[in-house]
């Protein structure tokens, strides 16, 4: 049997979705910005397309949706456009973000901290999410962004965006949520949230890779990141991926359909898995149930590395990770261990297992066999855990 747990670094796209992308790349593929039929005869599929994006999210007619390429390049958008936009020119000097946000928006960051802009990192509790004190006390008249993720992309964990929303829009400052983990697991409501700028990635709900989205509230201002045509009313210039917003679209649609799947019988198995593994001897999950999306656990295996039962579980057949698949090739200690304040060899042992609504029941049950063993094998032959002479400082 082959198990895929990885589902926070990426989907398998619904054949629903497949079926309706289909047409787009050998029947109907004209470039929809030119006039003659060829180009003329998608339009009805993106107009629908971009329907489902709005209701998916709540969006309004006066709001934008403009197609990205992924989340990752809508976050660096929003924050190097609003350097661009209100820091260049001496109006403002500081953004405010987390510890535990996606390497796009950290990374973004660090970059702009290297132009001289003023960047505060706020920490997180022992469940890996922020302090609304913090924030509130963080915020200058200065402040030109905040910038805090809608749900995290290792535990899962929901932060308070409703509440962070109505303090930035109570002190006038813009708000951008990374909501890539959250779209498809949670209902996302842009209105309720006071979001200005909210990204998302379709591959993350079962839709194509390489497409995603940038949500910008109505009249607000945003600069281009790409410089070149009037595409998406000149905000975003590149030739449109009929087949990936039409992939995209459908996939928002399908998606908010199965929250309610999402709600219970995904978090059913979730919760299943999680309960066998806290039944093991000295391992600890991040977070509690409750606050986490449905389908995540980053779960700590004390005296086994990250990497080492990744290596067993891969030759079982599962796939996993120890975190974001975007730093997955650093052998370093887990950054959210580390911000939620594990110890260092705990920091280390981080395993992050993330189902969708089709993972089955017989996958779980592999699962946690697998799991099992892996944990005996490993800590077995582990020389932090297994054994230790008495006179060795660690004591163990």
């Amino acid at each position: 049997m082959r198990v895929y747990l990885d589902n926070n670094a990426t989907t398998i796209v619904d054949p629903k979705v497949f079926a309706e992308m289909e047409p787009y790349f050998c029947q109907m593929y004209g470039n929809p910005n030119s006039l003659h039929q060829f180009g003329s005869e998608s339009h009805p599929a993106l107009r629908a397309a971009m329907d489902q994006l709005y209701a998916g999210i709540n969006a309004s007619d006066d709001d934008d949706i403009v197609i990205t390429s992924c989340a990752t390049e809508s976050n660096n958008w929003v924050i190097k456009s609003i350097y661009n936009d209100y820091i260049l020119n001496g109006d403002k000097d500081h953004i405010i973000t987390s510890e535990v946000e996606h390497p796009a928006v950290g990374a973004s960051c660090k970059f702009l901290e290297g132009l001289g802009v003023k960047v505060t990192y706020l920490p997180v509790n022992t469940d890996g999410v922020i302090n609304v004190e913090d924030l509130k006390n963080a915020i200058t008249d200065k402040t030109a962004l905040v910038s805090i993720m809608w749900a995290n992309n290792e535990t899962g964990m929901i932060f308070p965006i409703e509440e962070i929303g109505a303090i930035c829009k109570e002190r006038g400052v813009l708000f951008h949520t990374d909501a890539v983990q959250a779209v498809g697991k949670i209902p996302v409501d842009v209105k309720k949230a006071n979001v200005d700028f909210l990204s998302f990635s379709a591959h993350k709900f079962h839709g194509p890779k390489g497409i995603g989205g940038l949500y910008i509230r109505g009249g607000q201002q945003l600069s281009p990141f790409f410089h070149g045509g009037e595409h998406m009313g000149g905000r975003r210039s590149g030739t449109l991926n009929v087949a990936g917003i039409v992939g995209m679209g459908k996939a928002m649609e399908l998606a908010v359909e199965a929250l309610d799947f999402e709600k219970n019988n995904v978090r059913r198995l979730r919760d299943k898995l999680e309960d066998a593994l806290l039944q093991i001897p000295e391992m600890m999950v991040v977070g509690t149930k409750e606050q986490r999306v449905p389908n995540t656990i980053l779960v700590s295996v004390k005296g086994i590395e990250g990497e080492a039962m990744l290596w067993d579980l891969n030759q079982s057949g599962i796939g996993a990770s120890t975190g974001s698949a975007c730093a997955s090739e650093a052998l370093e200690s887990n950054p959210v261990m580390e911000a939620i304040g594990a110890e260092a060899d705990l920091a280390h042992t981080a395993l992050r297992l993330s189902l969708s609504r089709f993972t089955t029941e017989a996958e779980i049950d592999f699962a946690i066999e697998v799991i099992q063993k892996a944990v005996v094998r490993l800590r077995a032959i582990s020389s932090t855990y297994a054994y230790a002479p008495e006179w060795h400082v660690s004591k163990l």
